[in-house]
């Protein structure tokens, strides 16, 4: 098992989601936890999520799984993921077993037990981070094997809690200061140049003499980043694509 002070080292030295996520896949894996599950989204309100299209989700589960739990709305009735609304820290799943018992779960997180069960789904912790905005919630799932009990992975979490808590929460921040890009939402380089050039300031007739290009296509550009973002104006896609870093990032 490498050291902390080295996979540390090396997460905080990553260059892209990618890279990030294999070393922290593998990393987890070394103390049992084989599948995960990590969630952000800046957009939460009082009744919303947001549209999942804006979360960040990163995972290893299988894609079936993470298409049924996202897509079809699973996530919003899961009990972790509610435990994790109200809660910062971690907890053991163990905590879902004693609500079941006591008939404190509905039937809806009962069919959300049911899938991750039929997934092999079965014993694992939730870590929610801490956040700094009303509108942002982040948390990771960590699934141990199928066959292994939840009084195991308690074992294990005993013993190492705190090295993973640790671990998760420099994972967490790092996330937040790469560039992320959803599903079908990736700007072109001119998208993106001209919405950096609107985000300093820039008019459009400034916009189009610093580009060499007519208003008309730089209204163009705006238009399918917007479209592309899935926002209303142009305010909202600088906004969007500034939450996702995705403007004035070094090229490497």
């Amino acid at each position: 098992m490498s050291s902390i002070s080295a996979y540390l080292e090396a997460i905080t030295d990553a260059q892209t989601l990618e890279e990030l996520w294999d070393m922290h896949v593998r990393k987890m894996g070394e103390y049992g936890f084989v599948r995960l599950f990590y969630g952000f989204t800046r957009y939460r309100t009082e009744t919303s999520f947001g549209d999942p299209g804006d979360f960040v989700v990163l995972t290893n589960h299988k894609q079936d799984y993470a298409n049924e739990f996202i897509s079809k709305g699973l996530y919003l009735n899961a009990p972790m993921v509610h435990w994790a609304l109200k809660h910062e820290g971690a907890c053991s799943w163990g905590i879902m077993a004693e609500m079941a018992r006591k008939g404190e779960l509905t039937q809806e997180e009962l069919k959300v037990l049911e899938f991750n069960r039929r997934h092999g789904v079965r014993a694992g912790y939730t870590i929610s981070f801490k956040s700094v905005s009303q509108r942002s919630k982040g948390a990771i799932g960590l699934v141990a094997e199928s066959d292994v009990p939840q009084c195991e992975v308690d074992r294990i979490w005993a013993e190492h809690g705190a090295d993973l808590i640790v671990m998760n929460n420099v994972a967490h921040l790092k996330i937040l200061t790469l560039p992320y890009t959803g599903p079908g939402r990736a700007l072109t380089k001119r998208q993106l140049e001209v919405l950096e050039w609107v985000g300093d300031g820039k008019t459009m007739q400034d916009i189009a003499t610093l580009m060499g290009l007519t208003p008309a296509t730089i209204e163009k550009h705006l238009r399918l980043a917007r479209e592309s973002l899935n926002v209303e104006t142009t305010a909202q896609a600088v906004l969007k694509a500034s939450f996702h870093n995705q403007m004035f990032v070094v090229e490497r």
